[in-house]
């Protein structure tokens, strides 16, 4: 395999915070998004991603806030606070 062969890596997911059924905590998770979930969401807009999480992610009770990647686009977190969570959920922590 020639090292200086580029390739395009696909970038269309959303990191998810929120609060999981059972224990009811907070929690985060990163949803990988197919063709089939980005013809599904349709418009790229803050409305229609949540819209879709609302129906597409049953691991939580309620979704606290995202952020969303389809190639250059961008959706950002609306808390400042959020990303910071969202690290510290799915951060390996030390025992």
């Amino acid at each position: 395999m020639d090292p200086y062969i580029t390739t395009k890596v696909r970038r269309a997911y959303v990191d998810v915070l929120g609060i999981i059924w059972m224990p009811a905590v907070m929690a985060a998770k990163r949803t990988q998004l197919s063709d089939r979930d980005l013809k599904n969401i349709g418009e790229f807009t803050r409305e229609n991603v949540y819209n879709w999480l609302a129906v597409h992610e049953g691991d939580f009770r309620s979704i606290e806030d995202f952020y969303a990647v389809v190639g250059e686009e961008e959706i950002d977190w609306v808390k400042d606070t959020s990303e910071a969570h969202w690290l510290d959920c799915t951060s390996p922590h030390d025992e």
